[in-house]
């Protein structure tokens, strides 16, 4: 199992949720993508954008302007 960081600060709707959609096709299954956001819609988006990908959501946290999130790539 590998693991990605995508440094996505600064990037507003909808740039987080490409980059990570282009990035996560670059994993394998079971494969984790750790997205850093600043964006608040970033709450609303990147879960959405891991339900409707068929990947699973590890954690979701937030700290200080940042989120972070981990997510596991799905089949």
């Amino acid at each position: 199992m590998t693991e990605k960081r995508l440094d996505l600060r600064g990037l507003n709707c909808p740039l987080p949720v490409l980059k990570a959609r282009k990035a996560m096709r670059s994993l394998s299954h079971g494969d984790v993508l750790v997205l850093e956001c600043t964006d608040p819609v970033s709450a609303i988006d990147v879960p959405h954008f891991v339900t409707e990908d068929g990947h699973k959501m590890l954690s979701q946290e937030k700290t200080g302007p940042v989120w972070v999130f981990r997510i596991s790539r799905g089949g």
